[in-house]
């Protein structure tokens, strides 16, 4: 922690015991002045399918949400705001600042709890009254939002203890304000309609002057300063009715646009290594994007060209079946839920939008279709602009090598039915000092063939709590990469800290017609009483349709290596002489494990002791998949090469 650090943490606490005793921020709200005008960013008159809305909306209506591993779950009508829905366990409704949200016994998963608070259903009630014109609708949203700001004061509980989740809030009930029409809506006429008008816009402004006294500039400067800044730039934007938006307007921009380029590299892979992280960064700076056209604040040139490449990132490491590899943390935190339809994927719907607000034809094809999330961003004119993409002008693949992130993909056939995918990890354990949401999976890789996934990451299944799995997914032997000594390339320090970090690069990189060549390097266990240095050097064969994995080991005294490979859920791996054959469709995988004296493998599925053969697909959610590991010792200088040989009907790899 640097000087500067320990000074801001220190003003910060007595700024928040100031702030709890009144003796600064007044709670006095001043009147909002109606008369500036504001452009709405999301369209009423977006094309779109009612009858998955209206469902959705019922659902809400009654009191059922889905909340992560929670389908369905009877959070009440309204729900119960300051309760976790996973435990039971109430929040109290202390001062949120100094409030240790971390705590389990306190306010049981945190995550559950915040997250109906975060009011996307909101946005599809919303949605609903557009659609069907029904005023019941509203009258949800009224009851809801009167219902939280007699739970959730000011300040206090669960709910007003980080920046990020009022943020989140401001930029649901930015969506929601337009879609029921503004300030000057019918709805808000009546006295009725106007007193609940005023209450909204109190709390508005009080979120705004919370999230601009409290953002996250040091240990979590990542993506909840974007998510803070991108919340305040768009409440500036809908509620430009006191002096103060003036401020919360340049403040956020600024932050937008220093933040946008430090925390992606220039080839556009978030710094943090997360690519659920990076998602949600392009989610909040597409919607800044927009709001800002929208308004008359477009962005510099430089905050495009950089948006732009994250959006490439995403695109080039997505397969031919629309999967991507889940590298580093995943929530499954989303900024806005626009569309409702169950095979909507998050991915392809910002590639989408990206292809048109870019006019990228490269995009469009990987994305494919046309998503409604897109159509409610764009208006009735979405499908137009999207069809006048010629499919004939994109290039794909569209990148191989992101240098500056450490990602390098090795294949062939891209984009059809044969397609090999391989995404070999060079870079960086994750963000700033903590590295918060990265993982010990240096020089680990994916594949898919034929968009399928054969080898994968698993995952992360838990934050806060339950920390062996927390440590499990997040190590080292949860990655298809080697271990030594049953230890983590990197130290952790805790749940969201790291604190020793393997230092990895890429020494080599080529690619051509017949073959591409992947050489990496990591430090991580050079800090062991015996150092010992990993290299990685993958070749494919192009025309043989074949992996070769050189794992070079350098030390001097004895050690336990290890090599992990987890496949996917839909696999059937069955063990063949030196290794094991993993089936999935039409394809079949021969992985031809290192050979010598002492070796043995085994295979893991659902296995509670030692942890091994698990996979989550989403937060909070586990099963059982297969693991092969495969374990000897060595001393001195050992060099292992694993062959993995892709058989299908089709013939050598084209170009």
């Amino acid at each position: 922690m640097t000087c500067a650090e320990i000074g801001h943490r220190l003003l910060q606490t007595v700024v928040i015991n100031a702030e709890r005793w009144g003796l600064v921020g007044s709670d006095v709200v001043p009147a909002a002045d109606l008369t500036p005008a504001s452009r709405p960013w999301i369209h009423a008159a977006a094309r779109v399918d009612a009858t998955q809305y209206l469902a959705a909306a019922e659902r809400i209506a009654s009191g059922k949400f889905d909340v992560f591993a929670l389908q369905g779950v009877d959070l009440g009508a309204p729900p119960r705001w300051n309760r976790d829905p996973k435990t039971g366990i109430e929040g109290p409704l202390s001062f949120g600042k100094l409030l240790d949200y971390r705590n389990p016994m306190l306010v049981g998963d945190i995550k559950y709890l915040w997250e109906p608070n975060r009011h996307m259903h909101l946005v599809t009630l919303a949605q609903a009254h557009v659609l069907s014109g029904d005023a019941r609708y509203f009258g949800v949203i009224r009851q809801h939002l009167e219902s939280w700001f007699a739970a959730c004061p000011y300040r206090m509980g669960p709910n007003w203890s980080s920046a990020l989740e009022p943020a989140v809030r401001l930029i649901n009930w930015s969506i929601v304000w337009q879609l029921l029409g503004g300030a000057h809506s019918p709805l808000f006429q009546n006295t009725e309609g106007a007193q609940f008008r005023q209450r909204w816009l109190e709390s508005v402004y009080q979120h705004a002057q919370f999230v601009r006294g409290h953002f996250s500039l040091y240990s979590s400067a990542n993506n909840h300063l974007i998510g803070e800044a991108a919340g305040l730039f768009i409440a500036a934007l809908t509620w430009p009715y006191w002096p103060r938006a003036h401020g919360w307007l340049a403040a956020a921009k600024a932050i937008l646009e220093r933040e946008a380029l430090l925390q992606n590299a220039p080839d556009g892979v978030n710094r943090e290594q997360a690519v659920s992280y990076q998602q949600f960064e392009v989610d909040l700076l597409l919607l800044c994007s927009l709001a800002g056209k929208a308004n008359g604040q477009k962005f510099s040139a430089s905050f495009d060209t950089r948006l732009e490449a994250m959006i490439e990132y995403l695109a080039s490491i997505m397969d031919a079946g629309g999967n991507v590899p889940v590298f580093g943390d995943a929530d499954d935190g989303f900024v806005v839920k626009l569309a409702q339809d169950r095979e909507f994927c998050r991915f392809r719907s910002l590639l989408a939008t990206g292809a048109i607000l870019f006019r990228r034809a490269d995009f469009k094809a990987k994305a494919r279709v046309l998503d409604d999330k897109t159509r409610w961003l764009f208006g009735a004119g979405a499908d137009t602009e999207f069809q006048r993409l010629a499919a004939t002008d994109a290039r794909l693949p569209i990148r191989q090598a992101f240098p500056d992130g450490g990602y390098y993909i090795l294949g062939c056939d891209f984009e059809t039915e044969n397609e090999i995918r391989m995404v070999a990890d060079a870079g960086p354990l994750g963000y700033r000092t903590i590295a918060a949401h990265g993982h010990a999976d240096a020089l680990a890789f994916t594949l898919s063939v034929g968009g399928m996934e054969f080898f994968v990451d698993p995952g992360t299944y838990a934050y806060h709590t339950q920390g062996p799995w927390r440590r499990y997914f997040r190590g080292t032997a949860a990655h298809n990469t080697v271990r030594v000594d049953g230890r983590d390339q990197s130290q952790s320090g805790g749940n969201f800290m790291w604190l020793r970090k393997a230092r990895a690069g890429c020494s080599l990189w080529r690619s051509s017609a017949e073959r591409d060549l992947f050489e990496g390097w990591h430090d991580g266990y050079m800090r062991l009483s015996d150092p010992v240095m990993h290299r990685r050097r993958i070749t494919f064969d192009k025309p043989a349709r074949r992996f070769y994995i050189e794992d070079v080991l350098e030390a001097r005294g004895e050690h336990e290596v290890e090599l992990f490979f987890h496949c996917g859920e839909r696999c059937k791996v069955t063990p063949i002489t030196s290794g094991y054959a993993v089936n999935q469709g039409a394809y079949t995988l021969t992985l031809q494990l290192p050979r010598g004296e002492g070796m043995a493998s085994r295979l893991y599925y659902g296995n509670d002791s030692p942890l091994a053969g698990w996979i989550s697909r989403r937060f909070d959610h586990k099963q059982p998949t297969r693991t092969i590991a495969w374990r000897n010792r060595f001393m001195g200088r050992l060099a292992l090469t694993t062959e993995i040989s892709v058989r299908t009907g089709a013939g050598p790899c084209s170009i």
